[in-house]
């Protein structure tokens, strides 16, 4: 994630619920603030509700993943925070990509044109 950073202080969470929108699909729930940075920053949340440690695990590698993929595409300057629900369990690594994508659309972060 080369224009990304990781969320990672309780803090910064709290404040991104606080101040941030909310956008929900299937899977995910997502909010999004904007930071007044040049750079985006992502935190990954999944609750014990979802499954075991290897499952949560492997959801926040597929949601890192598929923001990388697309993350030249986005607009910077926000704190991106993304939930999982208990249906994303099961998801591959195309469903996953597919509902960060729309809640990204949803949230007017992601236009499909490549950003310099």
């Amino acid at each position: 994630m080369k224009y990304t950073y990781l969320l990672k202080k309780n803090s910064d969470f709290k404040l991104v619920y606080l101040k941030g929108k909310s956008k929900v699909n299937r899977y995910f729930i997502m909010y999004a603030f904007e930071n007044g940075k040049d750079h985006n920053r992502l935190g990954i949340s999944v609750s014990k509700k979802v499954g075991n440690s290897v499952i949560r695990h492997r959801i926040k590698r597929l949601v890192k993943e598929s923001y990388r993929q697309h993350e030249k595409m986005f607009n910077s300057g926000l704190d991106i925070v993304v939930i999982a629900r208990s249906g994303a369990a099961d998801l591959s690594y195309r469903n996953v990509e597919s509902a960060l994508l729309h809640l990204l659309k949803l949230h007017k972060i992601y236009d499909g044109l490549i950003k310099h």
